[in-house]
């Protein structure tokens, strides 16, 4: 995590990207750093945002256009594991999406959107609101120990 720290506001999108991909990554490490480093905490929640829903977005453009079993391949999912998941989107609907940013259900939840062929102008604006909401309470909460 010190190589996507040394990076500054790239470094931060590169992670936030790849944790939003199945890669177990923790993009709330590298925002840490450079809070305490001094950068804005503006940029830096912008920037983590937008490098964690076009990571999101990915997963979405792969369960559109990918098959079924490259998915469950990629996620590492049961059929049991992706019928569970499936039926929670669909009871929890497009409101479930503000909790892709939640760890082990948030990456299955965005590639679901996927298949399920989600617009993806919801999908984008609740996917956003709930990682921007996330990445500014993780800020919130650094800021007000230190």
């Amino acid at each position: 995590m010190d190589y996507f720290s040394e990076l500054g506001h790239l470094g931060l999108f590169i992670a936030a990207f790849l944790a939003a991909t199945v890669l177990p990554l923790s993009s709330e490490i590298v925002l840490n750093a450079l809070l305490l480093s001094g950068l804005s905490p503006t940029t830096l929640v912008i920037t983590a945002t937008i490098g964690n829903v076009l990571g999101s977005l990915t997963n979405y453009a792969l369960g559109y256009w990918a098959s079924l079993l490259v998915i469950k391949k990629w996620l590492r999912m049961s059929e049991a594991d992706f019928v569970r998941a499936e039926q929670r989107f669909t009871k929890y609907g497009l409101f479930s999406l503000c909790f892709a940013w939640v760890p082990i259900i948030g990456d299955p939840l965005t590639v679901i959107a996927g298949v399920l062929r989600v617009h993806l102008l919801w999908f984008l604006i609740l996917v956003t609101a709930g990682k921007l909401l996330r990445y500014i309470a993780v800020s919130y909460m650094l800021l007000q120990v230190n």
